[in-house]
Order: C-alpha cells, then structure tokens, then sequence
C-alpha cells in the first residue's frame, strides 16, 4: 500500500440523501469527509455508482469512495471503485460503524466477520472476501430493548454530537496512519 504506484481505495459507509446524515450509520460519510477536507478536494459521481475524490494522504495516493446506494447495497459500488482504481481487495479500507465498541472507540482489522452489518455483508459478498480492512468506529449499544437497526438509523444524542467533532478528526487520523505505516503500526497507535 505504501509503493508510489498502489493506491488505496478508502470507502465510507453510510446511507445518501439529507434524511440520513446525522445517524450514527453515517459515520463512515463523515469521516470520509473529513478526509475529503485534508485532501482539498470535492467529492465527484463516478461509474462505479460512488461519489469519488482522488487525492493524497500523507502522501500516498488514495480515492475516497462513499457508495450513492443504500448501506445493504454498498457492495456493488465499493466492489466497483476496487476493480476500476486496480486495487486488490486487502488494500480497500472500509469505514463503518460499530454497535460492539463503545461510542468513539476505534478499532482497526484485517478481515473478519460482519457482526450483522448489512453494508459489510454487501462488500464481501460482492468482492468475494472478507480479507480488506476495516476502520471501526464504535456506536455503542441501543439502549434497553432498542432494535439495533433503528437505533444506527437514529442521530447522534446531543452528548455525542459535543465530541463527534473530535472523534471523527481521531478516526480520520486513524486511516491516515493506516494508509501510510501499515495495520500494525496503525494498531499501534489507536488501539
């Protein structure tokens, strides 16, 4: 990931349109937009049914991707980013939500299950693999017999959107640092 010539696909998950932007299932938007912010640069529709920006991150070449679809179809449009930018799929990092960490807790991975998350479900079905990355950015639990499928399409509480700010600035750093030095070293460092 780190040679001049491989790029990294960064794809965060989310739902499109305004009703969703707010919910905790988005957060994969809000981190790519902030990513979007550090790379300078705005977000185009491209061919693989995503929005995308090509850019530098710490000076690796990457292309952020935020699938147009809705999360349980995020597969096709991610899968699509993959093969058109000629990265292999354990390069492709994904930014999701998490319900098993608690709010604001980063966790990153190589592989692994999906834990019931639809947009994951999508991608690996889609690419054939579970082995990419994965940036996991913790929601918490719903509270008391919450579903938790209307729980993530809920907004952030007003105690949560005090720190959102910082914590999608500290996730964003995390995938920067996952591009840059690698999933150990990037572990190393959040975890």
């Amino acid at each position: 990931m780190t040679t001049a010539d491989a790029v990294s696909v960064i794809a965060g998950l989310g739902n499109p349109g305004p009703r969703y932007e707010g919910n905790r299932h988005n957060i994969g938007f809000l981190v790519a937009d902030e990513l979007a912010a550090r790379i300078g640069g705005k977000f185009k529709s491209h061919k693989s049914g995503a929005d995308a920006l090509e850019g530098r991150l710490g000076g690796a070449r990457s292309v952020l991707v935020k699938p147009r679809s809705f999360m349980n179809l995020s597969g096709g449009p991610v899968a699509g980013a993959v093969k058109f930018f000629k990265t292999a799929p354990e390069s492709l990092i994904v930014i999701h939500d998490e319900l098993d960490l608690p709010y604001g807790t980063i966790r990153l991975k190589q592989g692994g299950g999906e834990n019931g998350h639809n947009g994951l479900r999508s991608i690996s079905k889609s690419l054939g693999t579970r082995d990419y990355l994965r940036v996991r950015f913790g929601v918490g639990r719903p509270p008391g017999r919450m579903d938790p499928a209307d729980y993530v399409l809920k907004d952030f509480s007003t105690v949560e959107r005090k720190e959102l700010a910082y914590f999608v600035d500290q996730c964003a750093d995390a995938v920067e640092s996952l591009v840059t030095k690698g999933l150990e070293a990037a572990q190393n460092e959040f975890h």
